[in-house]
């Protein structure tokens, strides 16, 4: 697992996205799902909520308890709970060996752009994670604007059509940045400016990981199931490379020339989130919209 093959490298060149099953195994994923599986319950139980539906699995619970409290979800964000099971998927070499070939070079840094989304169904008291069109260089600043960053990704459980799966433009990338406004969502692609492309429909099963060019529009789609769609949305590049976050920590995940400057101290990582979650936010926008 982890390794593409030309065709797919080469697709991904083209299109600025490339859905690739079986990138991961279940040993990748499972501390990842165990670690949230226990910050959930100890969120529940700090709530007080009076079920805490502890029968039910990974792709249920989370909505069961988000219908008793919305609260459930806050603080849930991977720069938040800072799980030493997060820390060490970054490091995850399946996942880095599809990133090192896809960028050309063994010398990665982690973005510090890095989240987890548990999206429940519309049914469960409106739309959740419904994420508009967009591009994630439009959440970068524009010192960002040249280097090679390539998002993934992962879905921690089947990502399908009915539980909202992604939808995804190819060879927009080409366009570069396109113009973006402000919407409840967060930043849009102007309804004006959105290419008449076919979407790649983005549905995806665990394991598997979808590969997007910083300039590739997407969008997420309602979860019409009673169950709950989890995913990761991680972003990795050169090192050396600016973030277009200055103010939060990246961190060498991989180097063949500096073994050595790879991150494995838990501790430091923590440290160093926690200082600048600490700090005052830059005046400056992170999402660039006109």
């Amino acid at each position: 697992m982890g390794r593409l093959t030309e065709a797919q490298i080469a697709q991904f060149k083209t299109d600025g996205v490339l859905v690739a099953e079986g990138v991961l195994d279940e040993a990748d994923l499972a501390p990842v799902i165990e670690g949230y599986t226990r910050w959930i319950d100890t969120k529940a139980r700090e709530l007080g909520l009076t079920d805490l539906h502890e029968g039910l699995p990974f792709d249920k619970r989370f909505a069961w308890l988000y219908v008793q409290n919305r609260a459930i979800e806050q603080g849930m964000d991977v720069m938040n709970t800072r799980l030493p099971e997060f820390f060490d998927f970054l490091r995850c070499q399946n996942l880095l060996d599809a990133v090192q070939q896809l960028l050309g070079t063994p010398e990665l840094i982690a973005s510090p752009i890095q989240h987890i989304r548990g999206k429940v169904t519309d049914q469960s008291g409106g739309s959740y994670f419904n994420v508009p069109w967009h591009q994630d260089a439009a959440v970068t600043w524009e010192e960002a604007d040249h280097s090679e960053i390539v998002t993934c990704w992962i879905p921690l459980v089947d990502a399908t059509v009915r539980n909202g799966c992604m939808e995804i433009l190819p060879g927009v990338w080409k366009q570069g940045l396109l113009p973006h406004t402000s919407g409840p969502g967060g930043a849009t692609i102007r309804p004006d400016a959105l290419p008449d492309t076919p979407p790649i429909i983005g549905a995806v099963k665990k394991g598997g990981v979808i590969f997007m060019h910083r300039c590739t529009p997407h969008h997420s789609t309602p979860n019409l199931t009673d169950t709950v769609r989890w995913s990761l949305d991680l972003r990795f590049q050169p090192t050396g490379t600016p973030t277009g976050r200055p103010w939060l920590p990246s961190f060498v995940v991989r180097s063949q020339a500096d073994p050595a400057s790879v991150e494995t101290d838990y501790a430091a990582w923590d440290t160093a989130w926690a200082e600048a979650l600490a700090k005052p936010a830059p005046q400056k926008s992170a999402h660039r919209t006109m």
